[in-house]
Parts: structure tokens; C-alpha cells; sequence
């Protein structure tokens, strides 16, 4: 990669950096760079990546149902990082007012008990390796405006993750079927999204094993103790100020989001808010430009 390419690379990186510090959603990426490619979007993300203090604690997979594959006009997933300072909790409100345009989804996470192989992952190596199945929200967001996303804007922004919270439930992996799991989404008492485990790639280790195989050509393995999100069971539902969100998992259990009101407040009681944007800084995951 030439010098003039990394620095506009890093100085894309940037703007997407001050753009989910300061809320201040930019132009997308490819309306201005129409030539940006896949590779110089995950070169992006990592660049933002290794420069957060907080740890990588995992990964997730984006774009991992047949039909966003098609509308975004690609035969494969995407992923993006999970870190620390991302986790959310079932006890406290996520304040939405720290995001552009939030949203939710439903996932079977994955949690390792082994680390995997790398470019030779296979869909029983990631059997083997977890240690449980447990029920998640994962909170996406988009750093581009309106959320008017092409594949390389979603990758460079870290395919459009924010925040995730893990229910209590863990379930081994020989004691549930992971492509047979229900899901619902409720806000309130109302259903508002609702599928299946199998949407993800028709099985959700299949994504799991192609995120090991990806993320293996940049120097990474999933290891033991990392959290991995497969995938959505059903469309993402915006999420708002005040909102409490129940996924259902059958089989699996429940999970909790609930974001606090406008005067910083949970729709059930009193909380604080279990989010803050990173600060920039050294990460120990060294990937990416240098």
C-alpha cells in the first residue's frame, strides 16, 4: 500500500473516529470514494480499532442473511469488533441519546471455551470449541448519515456495531440445535420482530467457522473467552429513549435492553446510563495499518 493511500485511508478513519465521538453522522464514505474497496475498509476499521484503550473481547458478522447479501450486492458476510467498553448490562439503561441512529437485533451468541484454527476453521472445529450457546442483543449503529450504508461504509465503521448485552442463560452446545432456535422481539408487551437462528447462513456455526477463516488473513484468532455474534435472527427494530426491549430465545432463555428517557431515566425505574464512546489510544489486538 503506498504512503498517499494509508494516509487517506487513516485520514477516512478519522472522520468516522469524530463521528461517533461527537454523535455527528458523516457524508457515506463511497459517495465521496466510490473506488473504496472492501480491503480498504477493514484497513479502516482496524486502524480505528487499535488505536481504542478498551480490549477485544470478540467479534461479530454482519450482512449474514441471503437477502442483505443481496441488496448490499455480495456473496459474503462481513464483521466487525466487539470491545469492552461496548458491553451493556440487563441492569442498567443504555442512554440512546449517545448514538445517531441506534437499532437492535436478536443473536445467538457464541461464547468460546478453545481458541479456533485460523484459514482451516471448520464448522465442527467451532463446535468443539464453544463452551455455550447464551441469548444476546446486539446494539448496531451507523456513523453514516441515515444510515445510507454501500458494504465498504458499513465495514469501515465497524460493520455498524455499537453495543451488546449477554443474557444469563448458558446452554451448551450438544444440549440445544443451533440452526432450530425461535427468537422474539419484544418492545413492551409488543412483538416487534421475530425469526429464526437459521437465518443466519442457515446455521449460525457456519458463520462462526467463516469468521475464523476471514479474520485468520489478518493475522487473528478467535480465542478462548471471546464473545462472537453470528448474526441476526430478524430485522433490526430503532430503537428510543425510553424504549424496553425483551428478546426470547427458545430453548435459551431471555435477554433485557431497556434505554433510559429523555431525562436520563429506565422506563421502569431509576438507572444511569452503561455506555460511553472510547477514548483513542493504544489496543493490545494489533491489526491493521501500522
Amino acid at each position: 500500500m503506498s504512503v498517499l493511500a494509508v494516509t487517506e485511508l487513516r485520514g477516512i478513519a478519522d472522520r468516522l473516529r469524530d463521528a461517533e465521538r461527537d454523535r455527528a453522522p458523516v457524508p457515506p464514505l463511497t459517495l465521496e470514494r466510490p473506488w473504496l474497496s472492501a480491503a480498504d475498509a477493514y484497513e479502516i476499521q482496524l486502524h480505528n480499532i487499535r488505536r481504542r484503550t478498551a480490549a477485544v473481547v470478540g467479534h461479530k458478522v454482519g450482512l449474514s442473511s441471503k437477502a442483505m447479501q443481496e441488496m448490499m450486492g455480495v456473496d459474503e458476510p462481513d464483521y466487525g469488533h466487539l470491545l469492552a467498553d461496548m458491553r451493556l448490562s440487563e441492569d442498567e439503561p443504555a442512554d440512546a441519546a449517545r448514538y445517531c441512529y441506534p437499532r437492535v437485533e436478536i443473536e445467538v451468541a457464541f461464547l468460546l471455551g478453545d481458541d479456533l484454527p485460523g484459514e482451516d476453521c471448520t464448522e465442527a472445529d467451532v463446535l468443539a470449541a464453544t463452551e455455550a450457546f447464551a441469548p444476546s442483543i446486539e446494539l448496531i449503529d451507523s456513523r453514516i448519515v441515515d444510515w445510507r450504508i454501500r458494504l465498504a461504509d458499513t465495514i469501515a465503521d465497524n460493520a455498524s456495531s455499537a453495543g451488546f448485552v449477554v443474557g444469563a442463560s448458558r446452554v451448551p452446545p450438544n444440549d440445544l440445535d443451533p440452526r432450530g432456535i425461535a427468537a422474539v422481539l419484544r418492545r413492551g408487551a409488543d412483538v416487534v420482530a421475530a425469526g429464526r437462528s437459521d437465518a443466519v447462513l442457515g446455521n449460525p456455526v457456519t458463520a462462526v467457522a467463516w469468521l475464523a477463516r476471514t479474520v485468520a488473513r489478518f493475522g487473528v484468532r478467535l480465542r478462548a473467552g471471546h464473545l462472537i455474534l453470528p448474526g441476526a435472527c430478524a430485522r433490526a427494530v430503532d430503537a428510543r429513549p425510553g424504549d424496553e426491549f425483551r428478546a426470547e430465545f427458545s430453548g435459551l432463555g431471555e435477554v433485557r435492553l431497556t434505554f433510559a428517557d429523555s431525562g436520563g431515566r429506565a422506563g421502569t425505574g431509576a438507572g444511569s446510563s452503561a455506555t460511553g464512546q472510547s477514548a483513542t489510544g493504544g489496543n493490545s489486538e494489533k491489526e491493521g495499518l501500522p
